[in-house]
């Protein structure tokens, strides 16, 4: 008999619809009969006992929201009969202590990556061009069209040979898949571009924010080397750069280029000469090639988006369990998304190492918190309409599931935006909630790959570091399998256990970070990169 409700907690009052239910539906929980009072869609949850105006909604085994109507034993909770609500965090209230799963088939496993100088080691080896001002954005993507063209192999889409045949009045003959013009100069070299808005204008502080973010790109350990141009009048200035390297790394031992327009007289003889020097520097890093390395260098952003009703309990604790391995064997998870953190502060608080630690992150949520209400906003309209469509009605409720990422490894570290990850074990990162920022931030923390889980799909990729894509259930999985890596909607059958899935995703992630698989957004080509204004951002 297929099961139809799943409580996630032993004290929840919800259940999460596994499959669609109609009024009127018999089932039963914990040896209980349920009577579906009105229509609910799988994803979404059904209240376990009568609730009252104002009384605690727990899911997660936290308070995820109250109610604003009275709610009935059986019926659907929406947007109009639940509101937000989370649970104060004032202090640690119980000390933490850790069972980590076995490791015995982990703690000796190995990736093929590039070693750095300064002891990381990188699962893509990157020569990477980027502007400190857009101003130069049009000279990046100049040497983007020039670099990628005679470098790579070129692909023909499907959608550039349907063009082609548009206009020679042929357009029946398109086929699958992509065509290859030409030879690829280096096989052991990728390079990446990144343009972007900043860098003038606005604040100074907010130039200084994004300083501290692209010297971590470029101490990333799957960054060998860079081509950094800049205008010359910007309020992010060549020094600004170079200081920010110099507290990441003072004794930085990579090749960075750096051109600035201003005092190079034309266009012309400034990309001939970035040409020429940059193309030595990307020969010698060619040179580079792939050595075994122990996972424990591996540093795996956690990020979720386009989250869904069942993210919560298979896509996320799936990922948490691989975070806990990776955590127990000496490597660097980074759990980040801060207003979907919201509602399991003390659970989080409570998991740090020291004192300093959880202060900080409760000071770090707390302001974040308040400059989104004073620009009219909150933690509370953080949900998308995606999200609240397929089941996530309260930002708490969302939070809850969402921090599952974080498995339930100790905290060793707390960084702000654009501090760079150092200690190994579980790091929480402040970045917004928003996918590209918040992916975009970790890496710039030195995440040499990521892991997304999403519900309903994105496509988001990063210049530098894979993205991997792991749905939530089987549904998306076979509607997106061109950005969809791994699929764990088998947790949601009751086919795999969540350990079971959380080390088929570790797996994965092994063999992409070693150049075995290629992640379907880098095959997609799918570069996304947006820093995080020091403004509101959800």
């Amino acid at each position: 008999m297929q099961t139809k409700l799943i409580k996630v907690q032993p004290d929840d009052n919800v259940a999460i619809a596994l499959v669609d239910l109609v009024q009127g539906d018999r089932t039963s929980l914990d040896n209980e009969e349920l009577i579906i009072l009105s229509d609910v869609k799988a994803k979404h949850k059904i209240t376990l006992t009568d609730l009252n105006v104002d009384d605690e909604i727990i899911m997660y085994g936290v308070l995820v929201g109250k109610a604003v109507t009275e709610i009935k034993k059986g019926d659907a909770l929406t947007v109009d009969n639940v509101r937000h609500e989370s649970s104060p965090v004032e202090k640690r209230t119980a000390r933490f202590t850790w069972s980590p799963p076995d490791i015995s088939k982990w703690k000796d496993r190995t990736f093929m990556g590039y070693h750095r100088p300064d002891g990381q080691v990188g699962t893509t080896n990157v020569w990477l061009f980027f502007p400190l001002v857009f101003c130069e954005n049009r000279n990046i993507e100049i040497l983007k069209d020039v670099f990628e063209k005679e470098l790579s192999i070129g692909k023909v889409s499907r959608q550039r040979r349907l063009l082609r045949n548009l206009i020679s009045g042929n357009p029946s003959s398109v086929a699958d898949g992509e065509e290859e013009e030409g030879q690829q100069t280096f096989d052991n070299v990728e390079v990446r571009f990144i343009t972007h808005q900043g860098g003038c204008g606005g604040i100074r502080q907010d130039s200084e924010t994004l300083a501290r973010l692209l010297a971590g790109y470029i101490k990333n350990p799957n960054v060998a080397g860079a081509t950094v141009l800049s205008l010359g009048c910007q309020n992010l200035q060549i020094e600004i750069l170079k200081n920010a390297i110099n507290t990441i790394d003072p004794n930085l031992e990579k090749p960075v280029l750096i051109y600035e327009q201003q005092q190079m007289g034309t266009v012309d003889d400034m990309l001939n000469t970035i040409i020429k020097e940059s193309f030595d520097g990307i020969k010698k890093a060619n040179q580079i090639q792939r050595q075994p390395a122990p996972i424990s260098k591996l540093k795996l952003g956690l990020e979720c988006g386009g989250s869904d009703g069942f993210s919560g309990i298979s896509a996320n604790p799936s990922l948490g369990y691989a975070s806990d391995l990776l955590a127990a064997v000496g490597g660097s998870p980074i759990l980040s998304e801060f207003p979907e953190l919201c509602g399991v502060e003390q659970e989080l608080v409570n998991r740090c190492v020291n004192d300093e630690d959880a202060e900080r992150f409760m000071q770090l949520m707390k302001a974040y918190e308040l400059a989104a209400e004073a620009a009219g906003s909150g933690f509370d309209m953080n949900p998308s309409p995606g999200n609240i469509k397929d089941g996530l009605i309260t930002d708490a409720m969302k939070s809850a599931g969402a921090a599952k990422k974080g498995g339930t490894s100790p905290i060793e570290a707390i960084l702000d935006y654009g501090e760079y990850v150092v200690k190994p074990g579980l790091n929480l990162l402040c970045t917004p909630g928003n996918d590209v920022e918040s992916t975009t931030g970790m890496v710039g923390s030195g995440a040499n790959i990521v892991v997304f889980t999403t519900g309903l799909g994105t496509p988001t990729g990063n210049p530098i570091a894979p993205v991997l894509k792991v749905s939530s259930n089987t549904a998306l999985a076979q509607r997106m399998s061109d950005i969809i890596d791994i699929d764990t909607g088998a947790v949601i059958r009751g086919e795999k256990s969540i350990p079971e899935m959380g080390e088929e995703i570790l797996d994965y992630v092994i063999k992409v970070a070693s150049g075995e698989i290629t992640a379907k957004a880098d095959a997609l080509n799918q570069n996304d990169f947006i820093p995080w204004k020091r403004g509101v951002s959800l």
